[in-house]
């Protein structure tokens, strides 16, 4: 039987597309990428780090498997398709915009098609640079009109992923100036009302317990839409998946600041937290709100005038201002991350303390931290070049926001220590598992170490017990 592999690299949004693609291919075995027939490398494209990495899995895999045909989808196959096509080992490169067809790609190529003349008709590549200089060079499945780029029919169940994402939104017209995203995801375009309540209700039925909502620019979800009532909203769609459906919980990943409007937050009041019994929102209430008390909203930075040349669509006293709004009605135990960059272009001392200053006054859970990395077309690759942070600044900088970040963490979870929390038990790495313990989630964002060994996807109540150097918790299940 042909056997795949998937290697996925970036988002949880760019996860989604991946495991939607190996949804398709389950009538194959699932292999390790030295073993597989077929290897699908699902590339990020956000810095030249991520880059560098699908690159060098690509060069490795084809090293110690010369015989798999390797597809390359994703935003490094949108952006530098014929970058990706002349490498060797690559067997089809398959851009965003062609992305609902990389299943087929890939299912052919696994049955023994390695040139493009002998995939059906409907699979005809949009590009090839097949010719005498570059005779290994791969297909191309790739445009800027993106009008393949969801494969909304993937069935979603717990299984590899205990927490699937749920992709219901692709694509971004923020224009940030140091984004790719629009040239590699192209405008934003949601997945359909009904869709999406579709594809919660079939993971409930599946077993599911533990749902994200992701996407690309989630919360512009539903404005390209529109009803007998009016443009949807993402506070709309949510409101119906927790009224129309029996999901016991909901995540929603990353939401732009200025995203989280009134009502969006006012859902975080009514379905959130540990409700009381008999509540009409609160579900199983033993397991929790149902409407995860854990708010990811991305900084970037603390300066107003750094924010202002990424054109960033708001300022530090917005983004102060939404955060005081979700503490408000999910109170303190709301969990809070961010992202920040560092080392945008002419970032000077003072604009780095001025975000410096900023992180400190926000009780944030954690920070995903990122050096800035210029990419091509981009208005952040000219500003690089004119004004450029030297690295070893750039690494001086990452080290005391690092160290912040650090001690922000252990201050929040450290207040949990004694408490009781809700839980999902995930996956458990071997390694945790030979020690007793199962890996777990808490409903706001808290990793536990959980003492005794469960099945993965049971809802529980943990009782935290410490918090280790390493900043991890531990818990016992609370019966």
């Amino acid at each position: 039987m042909a056997g795949f592999f998937i290697e996925h690299f970036g988002c949880r949004a760019a996860r989604a597309d991946g495991e939607a693609i190996a949804g398709h291919l389950r009538a194959f075995a699932e292999r390790q990428p030295f073993a597989a027939d077929v290897v699908v490398v699902n590339t990020c494209s956000v810095t030249a780090e991520a880059d560098r990495a699908a690159r060098a899995f690509i060069r490795r895999t084809h090293r110690r498997n010369p015989a798999a045909r390797i597809v390359v989808t994703g935003c490094y196959a949108q952006r530098a398709p014929q970058e990706l096509a002349a490498m060797s080992g690559v067997a089809a490169v398959v851009g965003n915009s062609h992305k609902a067809f990389a299943p087929e790609i890939a299912f052919h190529l696994a049955q023994g098609a390695n040139q493009p003349a002998t995939l059906p008709p409907s699979l005809v590549p949009v590009a090839s640079i097949l010719s005498a200089s570059a005779p290994l060079a791969a297909p191309i499945w790739a445009d800027d009109r993106f009008a393949h780029s969801f494969l909304e029919e993937a069935q979603l169940a717990p299984g590899v992923q205990t927490r699937p994402n749920l992709k219901i939104q692709e694509g971004c017209g923020n224009r940030c100036t140091f984004c790719v995203i629009p040239q590699t995801r192209g405008p934003s375009r949601s997945l359909p009302h009904a869709v999406v309540l579709r594809r919660v209700d079939d993971f409930v039925a599946s077993g599911g317990n533990e749902l994200v909502l992701s996407g690309i620019n989630l919360g512009r979800w539903g404005r390209d839409l529109s009803s007998g009532f009016g443009r949807e909203s993402l506070a709309g769609l949510i409101r119906a998946i927790l009224t129309r459906t029996a999901l016991p919980r909901l995540r929603l990943s990353s939401i732009e600041p200025m995203d989280w409007d009134d009502e969006l937050i006012g859902l975080l009041r009514e379905f959130g937290g540990q409700h009381q019994a008999g509540s009409p929102s609160a579900g199983p209430c033993r397991w929790g709100g149902r409407l995860a008390r854990h708010a990811h909203l991305p900084l970037q930075s603390g300066s107003d005038a750094v924010l202002r040349r990424m054109h960033r669509r708001y300022r530090p006293w917005h983004y102060a201002d939404k955060v005081s709004a979700l503490l408000c009605v999910a109170g303190p135990d709301l969990t809070l991350g961010a992202d920040v960059m560092v080392g945008f272009p002419g970032e000077t001392d003072r604009e780095f303390e001025e975000t410096l200053s900023f992180v400190r006054t926000l009780p944030f859970g954690y920070l995903h931290l990122f050096p800035f990395s210029p990419r091509p077309g981009t208005p952040g690759w000219a500003l690089h070049a004119a004004s450029p942070v030297p690295p070893a600044t750039v690494e001086e900088r990452m080290a005391v926001l690092r160290a912040l970040a650090a001690e922000k963490m252990r201050v929040h979870r450290s207040r949990f220590i004694g408490r009781q929390l809700a839980a999902i038990t995930l996956h458990t790495p071997h390694s945790l598992a030979a020690s007793g313990l199962t890996a777990a989630l808490t409903e706001n964002f808290l990793p536990v170490d959980l003492g005794g060994q469960f099945p993965s996807n049971q809802l529980l109540q943990v009782r935290i017990t410490a918090l280790g150097f390493d900043g991890q918790l531990s818990g016992l299940p609370d019966h």
